[in-house]
């Protein structure tokens, strides 16, 4: 949950870059999200990791297709560095959504929770990530934070996300927990 700069992936990454979808205006009310057992793991991704911080640590996801190297970042973090993260514990402070410093760097995972798509289902979800980190404009460590954050990823994706106020590592742990370790989602365009 601190703000730190962003670096360049690892070489030895193997992460997707985002594919275009539809535009970042998509709401929750044009995709409603259906579990089913069945589906078979698709190319594309969401990873829901959590990482060492100077503090707590910082929740966020990796996301994108299989096959490529390229990897897409996004999470909630304070904009700035030390005075806006102690800020933000009392009030809100401007946020950024991309990587932070660490986010990239696998010696710094505690946590990691993958899940498949296919690729419609997943140009519907990466358009909501990106539409999640256009209007998230704040941080605050107790209610809009980066538990919070990929929470909402997790249930637009149709999982079962646990309460925010858990450090990062429980969280994604929680995360993976709640649902049973299911590896793939799908989405229906319409009930």
């Amino acid at each position: 949950m601190q703000q730190e700069k962003p670096r360049k992936p690892p070489s030895r990454a193997v992460v997707a870059t985002a594919v275009a979808g539809p535009s970042a205006s998509a709401s929750r009310a044009d995709v409603k999200p259906v579990r089913r057992a069945t589906a078979a793991k698709g190319p594309y991704y969401v990873d829901f990791r959590a990482r060492t911080a100077a503090s707590y640590g910082h929740a966020f996801v990796w996301y994108g297709k299989t096959s490529e190297k390229q990897v897409e970042v996004a999470g909630l973090h304070p904009a700035g560095d030390v005075l806006p993260y102690v800020l933000g514990h009392l009030t809100f402070v401007p946020s950024e959504t991309g990587a932070s410093y660490g986010d990239l760097d696998e010696q710094y995972l505690t946590a990691s929770y993958r899940v498949y798509l296919s690729e419609a289902d997943a140009q519907k979800v990466f358009a909501y990530i990106k539409h999640l980190q256009a209007t998230s404009p704040v941080w605050n460590a107790e209610t809009a934070n980066c538990t919070a954050f990929i929470g909402r990823i997790a249930s637009f994706m149709g999982l079962k996300a646990p309460f925010h106020l858990l450090k990062p590592e429980e969280y994604v742990n929680q995360l993976r927990e709640l649902n049973g370790g299911r590896q793939t989602v799908q989405l229906a365009a319409d009930h």
